[in-house]
């Protein structure tokens, strides 16, 4: 799956989406696209991530406690 960074608008791909779906999981990996090819993969904060639309993450990927609020 594809996401953008917030910050610089780069793609990154994510290597494991069950993390990516994961509320408890603050980080996931993923590799940043720009330039020629792919970088290394990383962690990534999911608080640093949207859709490349620019739509921010599900809250229920982001955070535990969504349903009690």
């Amino acid at each position: 799956m594809l996401l953008a960074e917030k910050s610089t608008g780069h793609l990154v791909e994510i290597s494991d989406i069950k993390v990516l779906y994961d509320p408890n999981e603050q980080e996931v990996t993923g590799s940043v696209h720009y330039g020629e090819e792919a970088q290394d993969p990383e962690p990534i904060a999911k608080s640093k991530l949207a859709f490349p639309s620019g739509e921010p993450l599900p809250v229920c990927w982001t955070d535990p406690d969504y349903r009690q609020k």
